[in-house]
């Protein structure tokens, strides 16, 4: 019960689960983050994990699953997407990519690294990945080579997303993306 891993994991659940009803929309289809209604989010389920969060950085034992939870505590924190901290993000991607270095934590700190620097940098960071079986390496590409103003080069990242993908919510979540390019 001393441990602060299991406390970091405890966070990170409660802060996941108090997002869930704004996660999808009536008709099954993924809400992303940026566009989710916030007012649906249970507040005391966050509020919860905020403070499991506050208790760990406190302790100064850091370990994934706390960082884990922290960076989804800055998510709950702000009351709008466009209020989300993302230099704090960002540095606890760092921390994470520290503690435990993986494609996966990169590819996630390249999107935070975009929301701080720009697109141009978020693609970079990408690129230097080698992620080429994961969907959502592709996806990620798209989404940001459609914020550069690439739209062909979107189009044929969105195309190996929807190669690789195997849920069927993201599949048309990628394929609506991938149409809107016309």
């Amino acid at each position: 019960p001393d441990e602060p891993e299991v406390h970091g994991l405890l966070a990170l659940m409660l802060l996941t689960a108090s997002r869930r009803p704004a996660r999808t929309a009536t008709d099954g289809s993924l809400v992303l983050l940026a566009d989710q209604d916030r007012s649906l989010w249970d507040q005391a389920m966050a509020s919860e994990g905020r403070a499991i969060v506050a208790a760990c950085i406190r302790r100064g034992l850091p370990g994934p699953y706390q960082v884990q939870a922290a960076i989804a505590a800055v998510h709950s924190d702000a009351p709008t997407a466009a209020d989300t901290d993302w230099a704090q993000v960002l540095a606890n991607y760092d921390h994470l990519l520290a503690l435990s270095p993986s494609p996966i934590v990169a590819l996630n700190r390249a999107v935070a690294l975009a929301e701080v620097s720009g697109p141009a940098d978020g693609l970079a960071a990408v690129d230097d990945l080698d992620l080429d079986a994961f969907h959502l390496f592709h996806a990620t590409r798209a989404d940001l080579l459609v914020r550069l103003g690439r739209p062909a080069e979107a189009a044929t990242a969105y195309d190996q997303a929807l190669e690789l993908v195997a849920n069927d919510a993201e599949r048309r979540f990628l394929a609506e993306r991938r149409a809107g390019l016309g």
